[in-house]
């Protein structure tokens, strides 16, 4: 793989994982009724990284094989769970901190395949 293509899955997972950060926050806005100014503020810049994410990836797809591309969507789950706790102030559990682990582990043994 070269410099150029992991530099594109690494911002097609940084693109995916913000989408879903902003998503959660606007989600959160949206229990209080506010689906104007909050809602929205929030919303589509979770849409427009969203977007970036999934034509990054369609890209990506025609010039990698989709089993070594998809491992790498395993380490959302690594960033969502760290920045949910960073950001969200989420609760990491002792399972969650295993799973990701595994997670890792499970990334590493494909990308050297």
């Amino acid at each position: 793989m070269t410099a150029l293509k992991f530099a594109l899955v690494l911002v097609a997972l940084v693109t995916f994982v913000a989408g879903q950060l902003w998503f959660k926050r606007a989600m959160e806005a949206s229990q209080q009724f506010d689906f104007g100014g909050a809602f929205a503020r929030r919303f589509i810049p979770g849409l427009v990284s969203m977007t970036v994410s999934f034509f990054l990836t369609l890209g990506l797809l025609q010039h990698l094989d989709l089993s070594y591309l998809y491992p790498f969507q395993g380490l959302s789950v690594i960033m969502i769970c760290v920045l949910g706790a960073l950001l969200l102030k989420e609760r990491l559990t002792l399972q969650l901190i295993i799973g990701s682990f595994l997670i890792s582990l499970g990334v590493v043994l494909v990308s050297l395949s």
